[in-house]
Order: structure tokens, then sequence, then C-alpha cells
């Protein structure tokens, strides 16, 4: 009898386990259901119908607002008074924007808004009482190494290996006054250490300015390091790892890189078409670069000049100091007057072909105590090194970047086989 029992007892205790088994698989199935509730931009977008597009020419805040029916007055109040937030007439042809509409027959905008960039972009919130706010996007920083050695050029290097144009754009400002980028040697190395963003973790957004950097140039390395020296001013400038200033009192040329090609150099044996191949010096660099292309000033400075004259056009020249004076020609237009006072790197003018000149391009010209000089065989003045009182702390922040740095193995890309190389040091 106890047999039975136990046998019943049994039954009941597997009858009762595989019925919570249903019941957990249930649950289980229900929660699989749920579908959760999916936010983009702060909004539940089950909510609305959406509609993505980008900023066409002809297109206005209002013609869009009218054409999603939202009324005159709303469009006129955020017009009139959300303009610190949201300018209506600054919205730029292809931008993108996003409006969120109602969901029956009218098909109302209740929510616009504008991306004014990958991650920040602006909401037009139109239900109830208007308002607008900014806002971004959910950013994750990556910080990521790379290392290479120049076969052809840096860009196409750094291309190879997959990094953003703007990278390649910042290393060559830092290294602006120690490397001339026009004279690379096959074989020379560069190691970078920089941070790349996402949206949702795997949207790429863009890049932060590079954090180290390493640039061998036949043979002779330079490190590159950003520090801040004066946190008052937020004056942050690239250090070298004896704490000497990357930066010169001069740039080494008035456009900047990836804008120009040397098209011609300082020779005093020039023969010039323009004149009939006869032998006539060339005082000036010229960089060719299309029409409209900003030209800048290569160090801080007052203007001396800024007029049209015979074969050198438009064209403006600055005095530095007692030693040094420069002079762009061949200006399409120019920004500044004479007596302005502009700093390194200000806009001055634009490339053009006023003047004596076959085609598009800046001529660039170097004074030194009053004689024009070639500004690519000049050993310029640097900037100011890191003080000592600061030299051993920042000598203490560098070491760890340092042998981070270090560290980094270099990459080359064979043609030949087409795929990347990892070369140890």
């Amino acid at each position: 009898m106890q047999k039975i029992w136990g046998i019943f007892l049994a039954l009941a205790i597997l009858s009762s386990c595989a019925e919570n088994q249903k019941k957990d698989t249930k649950a289980v199935a229900q929660i699989a259901i749920e579908k959760p509730i999916e936010k983009k931009y702060g909004f539940d977008i089950e909510k609305f119908k959406i509609v993505h597009d980008t900023i066409k020419n002809g297109d206005s805040f209002g013609k869009l607002m009218l054409e999603n029916h939202v009324d005159y007055p709303k469009i006129v109040k955020i017009a009139e008074e959300f303009k610190d937030t949201f300018d209506v007439k600054r919205i730029k042809v292809g931008k993108p924007y996003v409006i969120l509409k109602s969901k029956d027959t009218l098909e109302k905008a209740q929510v616009f808004i504008y991306e004014n960039d990958r991650v920040n972009y602006t909401v037009v919130d139109l239900r109830d009482s208007v308002r607008a706010y900014k806002s971004k996007k959910e950013v994750s920083y990556v910080q990521r190494e790379v290392g290479g050695v120049i076969e052809s050029s840096l860009s196409q290097s750094l291309d190879t290996l997959g990094v953003d144009y703007a990278v390649t754009i910042n290393l060559s400002e830092i290294y602006a006054w120690t490397v001339d980028f026009f004279k690379l040697e096959k074989g020379d190395k560069f190691k970078i250490i920089y941070k790349e963003r996402y949206i949702n973790d795997t949207i790429y957004a863009g890049s932060e300015p590079i954090e180290a950097a390493y640039f061998e140039h036949k043979g002779v390395p330079i490190y590159a390091f950003p520090y801040t020296t004066d946190s008052l001013k937020q004056i942050l400038d690239y250090y070298d790892d004896e704490a000497k200033n990357l930066r010169s009192t001069f740039l080494r040329a008035p456009i900047k890189f990836g804008s120009y090609r040397l098209s011609s150099r300082y020779n005093l044996r020039r023969r010039i078409a323009y004149y009939g191949y006869k032998v006539r010096p060339h005082r000036g660099t010229d960089y060719a670069a299309p029409v409209g292309t900003p030209i800048i000033a290569t160090a801080d400075g007052t203007v001396t000049e800024s007029t049209r004259r015979g074969g050198n056009g438009k064209y403006v020249k600055i005095r530095h100091n007692g030693t040094y004076s420069t002079q762009y020609l061949h200006m399409k237009k120019q920004k500044v007057k004479k007596g302005e006072f502009v700093r390194q790197g200000d806009v001055i003018g634009w490339v053009g072909m006023t003047g004596n000149t076959g085609g598009p391009h800046v001529c660039y010209r170097f004074w030194k105590n009053g004689a024009q000089v070639d500004p690519l065989r000049e050993k310029l003045p640097t900037a100011e090194p890191i003080a000592d009182s600061l030299k051993i702390k920042y000598l203490d922040h560098i070491a760890p970047i340092k042998t981070q740095l270090d560290c980094i193995q270099y990459k080359v890309f064979e043609k030949e086989e087409d795929n990347l190389l990892t070369l140890n040091e």
C-alpha cells in the first residue's frame, strides 16, 4: 500500500512541476512578446508618423511647417521668441531634419528636429505651448592607436589605415612648423593616439583632437603632446618630449594643408613661360589652389599694404616685427585693410588670378631684414618653451603617454599582396 501511495505522490509532484513549467513557459512567452518602447531624440517613436528629410533649395522653416499643417501664429512665435535656441533664418541646405507627425488623418507636425551636426540637434516641440531646446545624441568615445610607414604621402597612408581625414589635417597642423609635408620621404613614420566618437556605440560621428603623436622625418623623431600652460586663458600648445614648443612664430604655408599644392619654389634663375622663357628671378613661393580658397596670415602682425598694383594684382603685405615681413599676391579679394592687426591663421583674403598669373595661386613672399629670402630654407624662430616652473609637472604628465606611443607598432601597406603588415620597431 505504501508503494502505491508513493507512486501517486511522485506522479502528483511530476504533474505539479510540469504545470509550473507550462506557467513559466507562458510567462516567458508573454515577456518576449512585450515590445520595448523605442525612443529617438527623447520621444516615443511609435506614437508618431515619422518623416526623415534634408533641407533643400527653396525650403524655409515656415514653408515646411505650413505644409505640415502648423498654425501660422505658432510659426511666428517660434521665429520671434526662440532666436537664441533656433534661428529659423539660419537653417542650411543639406542639413537633415525629422518631423514627428500625428497619426490621424490630418498628419499635423507635432515636433520638428533639426540636426545641427551628427551629434547635436535642436528640438522644436509644437504641441500645446511651443518650446525649443538643444540636445545631443548619446555618444561613446573609443581611443584608437595607429602607426604607419609612409609609402607616398601622409594622407594616403592614413587613409589606408582607415583614419578620418580630419585626423590627417589635425596632424599636419600640429607639425606645420616643424615638418615640410611636401618633402616627406618614403620610410618616414608616424604614430597617433586619438579618440573616435560613436553614436549608440555603432554610428561613427567623427574624431577628437589628437592626444599624442610621434613623427619620424629623415630619421629624426619628433614627439607631440598637448598641454595647457595657462589655465585661466586656456592656452593649449603642443610640446615635444623635452618640453620644447612645436609651434614656430611662422606657419610654413599661407594655405591650410590639403587645400593646395606647391607649384613653384623660390628660384632666382627660373625661366617663366609668361615672359617668353627668359630668366627672371622668382622671389616667391607659389601655392596653387582653387579660386576662393582662404589665404591665411602666417604670423601675427600689422597690415602695411592692402591694394592692387601691376603684376602683383591684389595683394596684402604684413609687417611682423623689425626683422620679418610677408606678402601674399594675386588675390581674388582682400579681407583686411591697411593698419589692421592680424593673428596667425586669420583669413586675410582669397586665392584668385589677378595680376600676371597663368592660373589660380597665391605667391607668398618673405622678407628678412629687408631682403627677400626663401621661407622654406629659413630656420624660423620658435615659440616659447614650457616655463621651468612647469617643466617637471609636464614631464611627469607625458611619461605614461610617451610609453604608450612607443609601444604602438607600425603598419605598412603592401600593394602587391593588398594587405597590411605589422612591423616591429
